[in-house]
């Protein structure tokens, strides 16, 4: 058998690189790794919406808080969770981000059978046990982090041997199992939900439980198939100033914690300005802007629709176009790159979602108060459309941070891109809790096209900075009319 054969996994290959290739078992077990890690991550995050629900019935507040609290925590130790992604070892990053996740998953699992249980427990208590799992949620969010910067933003790069063929059919990949676990995680734990909480509750600890070895193994066996992983990590140099040695020869526990915060906040202020002065700033902040919408078929633009007389059959049939939308921009999109590169490939695929946006919110606005059905129609066919141009879009910055920010700086950039992303999303939590009514989310489907418009209008500033221009008509008429084209039509004649 030969060489060629035994990797049939061709991703891209280029003639001057003998690496332009990635192994089939390397692809194949990274894509299991991956497909678990993003299946329990998503379908926890969103039974534990249900859970709550259920053991809180008639109130928002406790579901209010366990998501503000958790969003808060990736804002807020998101440098920290960068720095421990750039100077760790990668295996070991990543079996972290693992073994804690799962659990966490499983104590709170744990926790959320306890309170559904028809146990007597005291207001008290309840309380407190939902004080732990708001706290073990914000760890299984920052390993969630750990788990997707270091895989998505470390290792498909080194894996492809930054070949931007192979590097571009990676991320594809990669992308479709996140939109497939975004779309059917909830879709499954919701109807074991319909059956019974705790059932529901079993399954997803059951679920947790038993991906962990497979999971666990199958990130080993990549990192030791790929020599390149193995490689120490060049580490990031920050900026500190120098310690001075304390005349006493103890100090109090009180002057050592407040040394480590300040040494803490000291260098998170490097990471955050490492990220501002960074040549990838541009493309990364206009695509953690994209966060700040209600346009995205989630539970405040569900509520609406609800309230404006769709039915849950209906929303669902939307939210599934929504999402095979989705999917298929992860062809569109490395065909586009390879067509006209990235930088000019994410201003097409970010004009592509503006247009569709605004064309939605213009029909909302035009018949709200007049035809509820219409102009929510409208703002829906909008959102589906749209999200060809927004994934399209995520995928070519994806590629443009991964080929321009460099190995040591790679954790905490994304990391702290990470943080903005949430921020910007309790942005968009705080637009319908300013306008809470459903005959005013003509207010936070305005801001969030806004935002849209704003992020497009930061990367056309990216490309203009980096190319001179915006509109290359020379690459319009390549793409339309290529030389194969030309010879085809030649032939016929």
């Amino acid at each position: 058998m030969t060489s060629d054969e035994e990797r049939t996994a061709l991703l891209g290959q280029d003639d001057t690189c003998n690496h332009g290739y990635v192994p089939a078992s390397v692809a194949r077990r990274l894509y299991v790794s991956h497909f678990l890690s993003t299946w329990n991550s998503r379908v926890f995050e969103f039974g534990a919406v249900l859970y709550l629900a259920v053991v809180f019935p008639g109130t928002l507040l406790p579901m209010s808080l366990y998501a503000l609290v958790r969003g808060l925590s990736a804002i807020v130790f998101a440098p920290a969770v960068g720095w421990y992604i750039d100077t760790g070892n990668r295996l070991q990053v990543v079996r972290v981000s693992i073994v804690f996740q799962r659990l966490v998953v499983a104590a709170s699992c744990a926790i959320f059978y306890t309170l559904a249980a028809d146990v007597p427990i005291s207001s008290g208590v309840r309380a407190g046990l939902l004080a732990v799992v708001t706290v073990f949620a914000c760890v299984e969010k920052l390993c969630s982090i750990l788990n997707m910067v270091s895989v998505e933003k470390d290792w498909v790069v080194v894996v492809s041997h930054s070949n931007a063929e192979a590097l571009r059919a990676l991320n594809a990949q990669m992308r479709r199992i996140d939109l497939l676990c975004k779309l059917f995680g909830p879709l499954f734990i919701a109807t074991m939900d319909g059956q019974s909480s705790r059932v529901a509750i079993l399954v997803n600890f059951g679920m947790n439980v038993a991906s962990l070895p497979v999971e666990y193994l199958a990130i080993a066996r990549v990192y030791h198939e790929v020599p390149e992983l193995q490689a120490p990590k060049t580490r990031p140099q920050r900026s500190t100033a120098p310690q001075q040695e304390s005349p006493h020869a103890t100090e109090s526990t009180i002057s050592n914690a407040w040394k480590s915060l300040v040494e803490m906040v000291r260098q998170s202020g490097w990471d955050f300005a490492l990220y501002f002065k960074h040549r990838a700033f541009l493309p990364s902040m206009a695509g953690a802007i994209l966060y700040l919408t209600v346009l995205s078929f989630g539970g405040q633009m569900v509520t609406y629709l609800l309230s404006s007389g769709y039915s849950s059959v209906q929303i669902g049939i939307a939210r599934t176009f929504g999402v095979i939308f989705e999917v298929l921009s992860t062809w569109a999109a490395p065909w586009l790159m390879g067509r006209i590169g990235a930088v000019r490939a994410g201003l097409w695929m970010s004009s592509w979602q503006v247009m569709m946006l605004a064309a939605g919110v213009c029909v909302f606005w035009i018949f709200e108060g007049e035809n509820s059905i219409v102009s929510a129609s409208g703002l829906v066919g909008g959102t589906v459309l749209s999200r060809l141009g927004l994934r399209g879009f995520d995928l070519c910055v994806q590629l443009i941070i991964q080929e321009e920010v460099e190995a040591e700086h790679r954790g905490v950039f994304s990391s702290v891109e990470a943080a903005f992303q949430n921020g910007f999303e309790l942005l968009a939590y705080a637009s319908t809790i300013a306008f809470s009514r459903p005959d005013e989310f003509k207010w936070p489907s305005l801001i969030s096209a806004l935002a849209v418009a704003s992020a497009s209008g930061a990367y056309a500033v990216f490309v203009y900075l980096r190319r001179g221009h915006l509109l290359h008509l020379g690459a319009l008429a390549s793409l339309l009319f290529t030389e194969k084209w030309r010879q085809n039509v030649h032939g016929e004649r």
